[in-house]
């Protein structure tokens, strides 16, 4: 196991136990604090995401979004993720690592992402569950135009620093239930954070 690879996993225990925890005490005004960043996007893809373990839970924010709305579907190892149009009534069937997707639907092309995270820093980054799926798709789905990377998760999650590496993508935006943080843009993001 590299250095890298050993900050990571050690992060990822880290905060899955606080996650556990605030999960446990419930997610307060999170989803009030979603909608209101939502709001901005009125009518735009979104693509957001069915919470498995401990993850927070954006599905009200997803149900009051005026657009279109998706969730994740995971093609293959190695793959960005695709997005299946998604609704609360939809009938649902077990995907990968054990999250749900829709049984039929439409594929969207988000402009908007809701994404899952177990742990996330002040400057954007985000540590998930070691797949690089959201990495891949955001930065295939950047490269066709602009789009906004909302990171959803518990305020336990924050470390002072995410451990990096070139592929990691970042986000725009991180909703808590004590409400945003506005990472710096990403172009003021330098190499020496990183690694």
């Amino acid at each position: 196991m590299t250095d890298l690879a050993a900050r990571k996993a050690s992060a990822r225990k880290t905060a899955f136990a606080a996650r556990k925890s605030a999960f446990a005490a419930g997610q307060g005004e999170a989803c009030d604090h979603l909608l209101a960043a939502l709001m901005r996007f009125s009518g735009a893809p979104l693509a957001g995401y069915l919470p498995i373990r401990s993850e927070i839970d954006p599905r009200p924010a997803m149900a009051a979004h005026r657009g279109t709305v998706g969730v994740p579907v995971i093609a293959d190892a190695g793959q960005p993720l695709t997005f299946r149009a998604w609704t609360p009534e939809a009938p649902l069937i077990p995907g990968p690592f054990g999250a749900f997707v829709p049984e039929t639907g439409a594929e969207i092309a988000p402009r908007v992402l809701i994404v899952p995270l177990v742990a996330f820093d002040r400057r954007g980054y985000r540590l998930g569950y070691g797949g690089g799926f959201y990495d891949r798709t955001l930065e295939r789905l950047r490269a066709a135009g602009p789009v906004t990377a909302i990171g959803f998760a518990f305020a336990a999650q924050e470390l002072d620093t995410v451990p990096v590496e070139p592929t990691d993508q970042p986000l725009d935006l991180i909703v808590t239930e004590t409400g945003p943080i506005l990472p710096p843009p990403r172009d003021s993001l330098r190499d020496p954070g990183r690694g």
